[in-house]
């Protein structure tokens, strides 16, 4: 069942690359919101059957290519069951508000269906080399969509950047997975069976360097500074829905890589180098927080808070690996924390990507003071741009108080001084948005002169549709977690005890 999850997103676009031409455009969005609701049922199923105490389950297991040491083997667990149901639940609200796109529709369908499989490959993967394949294509799909339905030639220029950045990271990932085969006694990619056998155990100088490789791929992709650069273009000039699913997904299977392979792989060198480690993701959240409150485009702004965002994860992250001055529990729920906020992150800033999108549908241009008086002209609009803002900012009630709290919890004993800076963050994003919202909702109306004399049209029913079920189980998290800890921790627990081997 798990594979079919994974592979019907990319069955359906290959059939609707061989039907008719006369095929409608909008029956072709019709199929990707079905076919994308039918995977997040059969995740709830996936879900509703899972054992929270069971470890790795659903767990298939086939030769591929054997004389390499590669297989197809995929599977579920605490740390990648709420990441798949992620990615089912934004693809689905992704296709919902795409019921508004008309330019080369067919294709556009066929990229994002490729692009769901290609996720949800991802977090199942259990096999090293079968992990960089889906990361990898996951490069070439958004390429395509940057440059493809973005704006005009500065889009082509960020898919390029994003492309070569990205493929550069890769490769260095690549280096890091056959430094990991090279050193296991049979030689494997299976991430289960190196996980078990531990390979790098004592290996020094050997373990830091794969570590390094390992690290830098992924931190390209999450990203971190400062290998940064490529999202705020990719973002302000990709097409709305081309940045939720960016944000949303993509730059979670950089975390993720940080959680599912560095850290149960290579236990010793994440010890030793986990100060470094911590650096990195408090350096991440403050620099983050302050270019995105110096930024006067509101998409650009938002592309900042993703480093800021991330940043704690990584900083959750390291402190897992900081033994001293913390206990089992504090570790464990820095990584539940960091788990919960790539959930958290996926939901909230996807819709507030979305709703950058239906700003520049209106009014042709993201910046903050092109706008005014917002509220009056557009109050749905308005209402829901303010609740994304505010649940991004991490306020009690709604998922990114949860995440941030256990992150902030589990990392003060081990890592003082780096999460007092973190937490200065908050503050930051606090002024951030609320600076955008004063200048963009209140005050007196000033819209752009693109805007037709009739004034902002506010919120249409696909748009609502696409962007409030993302808000309300960011809120449902936020309120009663219970549901998605009770998944997590387990798996946390189990992470935090292989990197004190």
């Amino acid at each position: 069942m798990l594979s079919i999850v994974t592979f019907l997103p990319l069955v359906v676009c290959a059939v609707l690359l061989f039907l008719p031409r006369a095929l409608p455009d909008r029956a072709c969005v019709w199929v990707w919101i079905v076919t994308a609701a039918a995977d997040l049922a059969l995740v709830i199923a996936l879900w509703v059957g899972f054992d929270t105490g069971g470890g790795m389950q659903y767990e298939q297991r086939m030769r591929w290519i054997p004389s390499a040491g590669v297989g197809y083997h995929v599977g579920l667990d605490g740390l990648s069951l709420p990441l798949v149901a992620l990615t089912c639940l934004l693809f689905l609200a992704v296709a919902v508000y795409s019921l508004r796109e008309r330019r080369r529709v067919r294709s556009y369908v066929c990229l994002f269906l490729f692009l769901q499989t290609v996720g949800l490959g991802l977090f199942v993967a259990l096999d090293l080399i079968l992990f960089f394949v889906f990361f990898d294509l996951s490069i070439v799909g958004m390429f395509f969509v940057i440059a493809g339905w973005g704006h005009g030639e500065r889009a082509r220029a960020a898919a390029l950047k994003f492309f070569l950045y990205t493929f550069v990271g890769s490769l260095a990932l690549l280096l890091g997975f056959i430094g990991l085969y090279l050193a296991a006694t049979p030689h494997t990619f299976d991430i289960t069976d190196l996980t078990r056998t531990n390979p790098l155990s004592g290996r020094g100088l050997y373990a830091g360097l794969v570590l390094l490789a390992i690290g830098v791929g992924l931190a390209v992709k999450t990203p971190t500074v400062p290998f940064h650069t490529w999202l705020p273009p990719a973002h302000t000039d990709a097409p709305a829905a081309g940045s939720a699913i960016l944000a949303g997904i993509l730059l979670k299977m950089g975390t993720y890589g940080f959680v599912r392979i560095a850290m149960p792989l290579l236990p010793g060198s994440w010890r030793h180098y986990a100060l470094v480690i911590v650096i990195i993701g408090a350096v991440s959240v403050v620099y983050g927080a302050l270019v995105a409150l110096g930024q006067t485009d509101f998409k650009r702004m938002i592309a900042y808070t993703s480093v800021n965002h991330m940043g704690y994860v990584i900083l959750a992250a390291g402190a897992a690996g900081s033994l001293a001055g913390s206990d089992v529990q504090a570790r464990a729920l820095a990584v539940t924390g960091a788990v919960t906020q790539m959930v958290s992150h996926g939901l909230i800033t996807g819709a507030l990507f979305l709703l950058t999108g239906i700003l520049y549908d209106r009014g042709r241009t993201y910046t903050i003071d092109a706008y005014s008086g917002l509220a009056g002209h557009a109050p749905r609009f308005a209402a829901v741009t303010a609740v994304a803002a505010f649940a991004s900012l991490g306020i009690p009630g709604f998922s990114g108080f949860i995440a941030e709290f256990q992150i902030f919890t589990g990392s003060l004993a081990s890592q003082t001084a780096a999460t007092a800076i973190a937490l200065t963050g908050i503050l930051i994003t606090a002024a951030l948005f609320l600076r955008a919202l004063r200048s963009m909702f209140l005050g007196p109306p000033r819209l752009p002169q693109t805007i037709p004399t009739g004034g902002i049209t506010d919120l249409h029913s696909s748009e609502a549709a696409a962007t409030a079920p993302l808000l309300v189980v960011a809120l449902v998290i936020g309120v009663a977690p219970r549901w998605l800890l009770d998944v997590i921790e387990p798996a946390s627990r189990t992470v935090t005890g292989l990197v004190a081997r």
